[in-house]
């Protein structure tokens, strides 16, 4: 029996649906309705931290953020926005089991992440810590760093930076600085040389403030490594559409 021959028969006995309103659709992912609607970073944004601006002002241009307080991370960049159309998958990924959704997403990453992967040498998830892990069952930004390094032939270290103490959700914060003081020493590398002197590509599902990404990328740099990039599926641009 061939591939085509047995999605054929999947598609006639559960029809796909949109990952996003769950209407019916042709194919897996969003239905033309949702998929017109899916805000794409790939205007103007920052040089570094990849937030959107509402008009260019140049390729090198930086945010107020980051010029206030540079981060320790090189550059991130994210696919979407965060908001109400990206929210159901993503939260489908995180916390329903819709590992399904991976390879989709990791081509998408694939395709828009190029330049980091390109400029990077190890691949690595920002990690959860053993508690939260135990009770979720896996972590959704090591299964798409997985499959993004299938794709990119890049190598995959998802035990080289741990989550050393249990944090709250940073969805529950209530500020930027209550982010920056939940996570703040939250990450070790246990073994400097597994890290030391690599560029590396640290994966995530969603970017909020950057300040978990911000305390994953230090905890590298104490380690010695060189560059640190961050790619996401999303980031949030309003602090009303916080991941909940």
């Amino acid at each position: 029996m061939s591939l085509h021959w047995k999605t054929n028969v999947l598609d006639l006995l559960f029809p796909p649906v949109c990952i996003s309103c769950r209407e019916p659709c042709g194919s897996g992912g969003f239905c033309a309705a949702c998929w017109s609607e899916i805000q794409f970073l790939d205007g103007p944004l920052c040089a570094c931290c990849g937030i959107p601006f509402e008009v260019f002002l140049g390729d090198d241009m930086l945010c107020a953020a980051c010029l206030a307080r540079p981060p320790s991370f090189d550059k991130a960049r994210a696919i979407l926005r965060y908001d109400d159309v990206a929210r159901a998958p993503i939260l489908a990924l995180k916390h329903a089991d819709r590992l399904d959704l991976v390879p989709d997403f990791a081509a998408w990453l694939e395709r828009v992440g190029r330049d980091l992967i390109d400029s990077s040498d190890l691949i690595m998830p920002v990690p959860l810590h053993r508690f939260r892990l135990w009770r979720r069952r896996y972590n959704q930004a090591a299964e798409l760093a997985r499959a993004l390094a299938r794709r990119t032939g890049l190598p995959l270290d998802t035990a080289a930076l741990v989550r050393s103490r249990p944090t709250p959700s940073q969805g529950a914060m209530p500020s930027a600085r209550a982010r920056r003081r939940n996570v703040l020493g939250a990450f070790q590398v246990p073994l400097r040389e597994r890290v030391a002197g690599r560029n590396i590509l640290l994966v995530d599902d969603v970017l909020t403030t950057g300040a978990t990404a911000e305390a994953a990328a230090r905890a590298l740099r104490r380690a010695g490594a060189g560059k640190v990039q961050i790619l996401a599926l999303a980031r949030v641009v309003r602090a009303s559409e916080m991941l909940i």
